[in-house]
């Protein structure tokens, strides 16, 4: 399969698939409990201004209407007036995005420069009470709730010992703990996977051959079995990666940090509906180029690995 159709096939693959997940959101949130115009007018106000902030956000047309509506605006590039900011709400989104969008790249960098010599380091060591304690960090790590390490880091780095911002990004140092809030999580889970393909490979019959030809346990390490395991790890990380920029909602509120996660709460306890689907909209098509990425990425890391074979 050429590239050409590999990239048609993925683009139009990656189109339905944010297609579906923004209508299915579309949906479930409209049959979700709670009326908008009812927050929106606010709890002093009459039926009448209710019923005219239904009738100016068209939430008295029929669902059906409403959905073709917003396909019409999906198509064009308007995605609708946000209910709470009273501002098209692709631009509301694409105000918050860069913070996130921050936050997520300094997340998978640090998880990247330690979670792979962390895993390689734990592989060549297997079976030691050292790897025994690495193993037992990573689990404790893995095993921590994104918003109870948030506070504690909150707890000792800001009020304990008050080196660091607490909330907001001011300065750099704001992107301190919530990076590595979402960091610890990440580090445990991407460095036992490489710890499992290391090992995996440090007992393939190819590096043993290799040994015996005299090449240096380096070469063998980052070269042959990590040159062998870097196409299951950039998945890893490029999964991470999509899931970061939809899932840091928690440590954004806990840092009442200025990103997509926390404005989506917002949204939710508005119900604004148009907020909503946009910020769904937008970090659907970040995960899926995201995740196009990674798989161009395959046949750069393995010769072996041929678009629309291995990969599709």
């Amino acid at each position: 399969m050429s590239m050409i159709r590999y990239l048609a096939k993925r683009l139009a693959q990656s189109f339905l698939t944010i297609l579906l997940t923004v209508s299915t959101v579309f949906v479930l949130i409209r049959l979700a409990p709670g009326d908008p115009a009812r927050a929106y007018a606010g709890p002093l106000s009459t039926n009448e201004q209710v019923e005219e902030v239904r009738r100016q956000f068209g939430l008295d047309q029929p669902l059906i209407e409403q959905y073709w509506t917003f396909l019409k605006g999906l198509f064009s590039g308007d995605l609708g007036t946000s209910f709470s900011y009273q501002a098209p709400a692709l631009d509301v989104v694409l105000d918050r995005l860069p913070y996130t969008l921050t936050l997520a790249i300094s997340a998978i960098v640090v998880t990247t420069l330690v979670s792979i010599p962390l895993g390689v380091w734990m592989a060549r060591r297997a079976d030691t009470r050292r790897e025994l304690a690495a193993n037992v960090a990573t689990v404790a790590g893995q095993s921590m709730p994104e918003f109870w390490t948030g506070v504690m880091l909150l707890t000792v780095f800001a009020v304990l010992i008050p080196v660091l911002p607490a909330s907001g990004f001011t300065t750099w140092g704001g992107l301190v703990l919530p990076t590595v809030t979402i960091a610890i999580l990440q580090i445990a889970l991407i460095s036992r996977m490489v710890r499992r393909e290391m090992v995996a490979n440090f007992g393939a019959p190819y590096l043993t051959v290799a040994r015996s030809r005299g090449v240096g346990e380096r070469l063998l390490t980052w070269r042959y079995a990590m040159g062998n395991a870097s196409v299951p790890v950039v998945t890893a990380l490029g999964t991470r990666f999509a899931a970061m920029l939809n899932g840091v909602v928690v440590v954004e509120v806990v840092f009442a940090w200025p990103g997509v996660g926390s404005l989506v709460v917002r949204a939710l306890e508005t119900r604004d509906y148009p907020l909503i689907v946009t910020t769904v909209l937008v970090t659907s098509v970040l995960a899926v180029l995201v995740q196009l990425l990674v798989d161009l990425c395959y046949p750069l890391l393995d010769p072996r690995v041929r678009l629309g074979k291995a990969v599709a």
